[in-house]
């Protein structure tokens, strides 16, 4: 009986042998081979900008209001003959709007009354001094005489007090007098600032323009109301030149302290789809503003508006120019940061023992190329190495880092040349295959 047992035995084994055999074999060539994602190294232009939202406004904004209470009974007219509305142009002192006047004009009246009234008085009050002024003349005269009769002996004592008091009495009701003209003057001076007050209220209910410009906001229509209280209603918003503008952007405090005056400005506005606008930084506002503990500085943007495109309050989205590189060397940011996952892959005249460090322990982006253009482990801000594609292996390349628009950047190195592959990533697809499911997706590294 096991004589007959054994070969199917022997025949198992051998057959066990194989597939393991077999599945080593597999796994050794299969490891290896690793799928690269590459890109091509291009020859252009690059510009290193900051990106921020801001909202257009006009550089000189008037707000006209009202100083007298009343009823808007009518609108002026602006240039063009039409009724102030929405974005009429107005001229310098042309009318905007007109009060009910009829108040004002009624208390106009009683202030001219007052003033006449005022000056009679004054009139008269001028004529008792002049009438208390020859009264004191006579009496004082009678004094005069009652004194030199007296030192004869030839005047009654009662005659000579009698005479002494009508002169006492004389000259102080001159004085009475004196003091009623001036205060009759006084009158008439507050009864004539009255005039002029009502006169400027009366004025007031005739609304002009200060500048000239274009209307942004009617806040009032005819037959409402204006009330003129503490607070100055207002009534009409003025632009005085719509042709230049300005953009007032929040920006980060990080980004903000590479923006100065003079950086080249590009934005666009999304009532404007594929059109791009320029401008300029006029200046950076210190009076910083802080919203859920991030602290915003607000920067004026100027730009030409001379087609009159751009509409006031419009949002802006905007990008500061803060370095341009032109005619450089281009590669994807994923290039930089970048490193193979194990020495095996770096071609073998490009090992050492510096790459072999920096492609097991370096994070990416770290390894930085030493002088004889190999990685090393030197750190600073203006190098960083990229992999070519070499066969089945990578070769490292030290390059010298510019300018980055957050997708592409701009490097330096003798080199590199333009329509190079350079890797971005690798796709690990057979080597997991030996210990994962085949039917799951590759594994993308970068």
């Amino acid at each position: 009986m096991q004589r007959f047992l054994k070969p199917p035995i022997l025949v198992i084994a051998i057959v066990l042998l194989v597939l393991g055999v077999g599945g080593l074999w597999w796994r050794a060539h299969a490891g290896g081979q690793i799928a690269y994602r590459t890109a091509t190294v291009k020859r252009g232009d690059l510009a290193a900008t900051i990106s921020a939202t801001g909202t257009i406004e006009p550089i000189e904004v008037v707000d006209v209001g009202a100083q007298v209470a009343g009823q808007i009974s009518e609108f002026g007219k602006g240039t063009d003959g039409k009724p102030i509305d929405y974005g009429s142009t107005v001229p310098e002192g042309g009318v905007l709007a007109k009060i009910d006047d009829s108040v004002y004009a009624a208390d106009l009246a009683v202030a001219n009354a007052q003033l006449e009234q005022s000056k009679a008085g004054e009139l008269s009050a001028t004529a008792n001094l002049q009438q208390m002024q020859a009264r004191l003349d006579q009496t004082e005269a009678e004094w005069k005489r009652a004194q030199e009769l007296n030192k004869d002996g030839l005047l009654a004592l009662s005659i000579y007090d009698s005479n002494r008091a009508d002169y006492e009495v004389a000259k102080a009701n001159t004085a009475v007098a004196e003091a009623a003209v001036a205060q009759a003057k006084a009158s008439t001076i507050q009864a004539q600032a009255s005039v002029e007050k009502a006169k400027r209220n009366l004025a007031f209910c005739t609304i002009t323009s200060p500048v000239k410009g274009v209307i942004i906001d009617r806040r009032v229509n005819v037959g409402q109301t204006v009330v003129s209280s503490l607070n100055t209603p207002s009534l009409f918003l003025i632009a005085q030149d719509l042709t230049k503008m300005q953009i007032w952007v929040a920006v980060n405090e990080a980004d903000v302290g590479r923006i100065s005056p003079g950086t080249p400005v590009v934005f666009a506005c999304d009532a404007f789809p594929g059109r791009e606008f320029q401008g300029s930084v006029g200046r950076v506002r210190l009076n910083a503003t802080m919203t859920q503990n991030v602290v915003m500085y607000t920067v004026e943007v100027n730009t030409d508006n001379s087609d009159n495109t751009l509409l006031p309050y419009l949002t802006a989205n905007v990008r500061f120019i803060v370095k341009k590189e032109s005619d450089k060397m281009l590669v994807p940011n994923a290039a930089l940061r970048w490193v193979p996952s194990s020495a095996g892959e770096i071609a073998p005249d490009a090992r050492s023992p510096r790459s072999t460090d920096v492609a097991q322990a370096d994070p990416p982006g770290n390894a930085k190329p030493d002088s004889a253009g190999k990685s090393g482990n030197s750190k600073g801000k203006s190098g960083g190495t990229i992999w070519l594609r070499d066969g089945v292996y990578v070769r490292p390349i030290g390059v010298k880092v510019g300018a980055s628009d957050g997708a592409f950047t701009a490097v330096d190195a003798d080199e590199l040349q333009e329509g190079q592959e350079v890797v971005i990533g690798e796709a690990a697809a057979v080597a997991q295959a030996a210990t994962q499911n085949p039917f799951v997706p590759p594994i993308i590294r970068r």
